[in-house]
């Protein structure tokens, strides 16, 4: 069955350019198409497509939107969309729910891994934006009691994320913590399976969410 995608872009040329493109592959179904952010609310709740691509020139519409899917059609996974890529707008769109951020100057072949990506049950982050994304968890100094974030991991699976969200490798978190790089490696595919998230994008996304890394930190 094709992944069915809802199109929310308030340009009507990016609409019908991504609709051409998607109606090529057999494995994508454009089944709606509009230019209006709570249009696209109602329209994924009525519809509720596999991928919800949005993107609204205004901020506030685009947030919007991403408060209201999360709550309407929750089954229903969004990709943003957007020529923007500074950090607040970027990490804000995560944190209001998004499940991947795409810049538009990607490639054909970036979004239809990312739409894979996200038909697959993962989380995507553009190639453009990864760097920038962990670039602030490497920033991030102060520590989140564990007892805060609601998540079903243990406190040192909980610090291996944190070290993992901030760009550090393997070994490095091996030597910080004095572990072995095996009882890291056991630790970071426990917390995979706890979370059911198996790349460093998904556990970024993850983390942003949870808090973890913050904007303004």
């Amino acid at each position: 069955m094709p992944c069915r995608i809802l199109l929310a872009d308030d340009s009507p040329l990016m609409r019908a350019g991504l609709r051409a493109l998607l109606e090529q592959k057999k494995e994508f179904a454009v089944i709606g198409d509009t230019g209006d952010a709570m249009a696209a609310v109602s329209l994924a709740e009525k519809l509720k497509p596999d991928i919800v691509v949005l993107d609204m020139s205004g901020e506030l519409d685009s947030r919007l939107a991403l408060e209201e899917l999360f709550l309407r059609a929750p089954g229903s996974r969004v990709l943003m969309f957007s020529a923007r890529s500074e950090l607040e707008h970027v990490m804000s769109c995560l944190q209001l729910g998004a499940h991947g951020f795409l810049h538009k100057n990607a490639t054909v072949s970036e979004l239809e891994l990312a739409l894979q990506t996200l038909r697959g049950g993962g989380q995507y982050l553009s190639s453009t934006v990864l760097p920038m994304v962990i670039g602030q968890a490497l920033k991030h100094n102060r520590r989140r009691s564990p007892s805060q974030v609601q998540t079903p991991l243990t406190k040192r699976q909980l610090e291996i994320l944190r070290l993992i969200a901030r760009g550090e490798t393997t070994r490095s978190i091996a030597d910080g913590l004095g572990l072995s790089i095996k009882t890291v490696e056991a630790h970071r595919s426990q917390l995979m399976h706890r979370l059911q998230i198996h790349d460093v994008p998904g556990l970024v996304l993850f983390a942003v969410r949870e808090g973890i890394i913050r904007v303004n930190d």
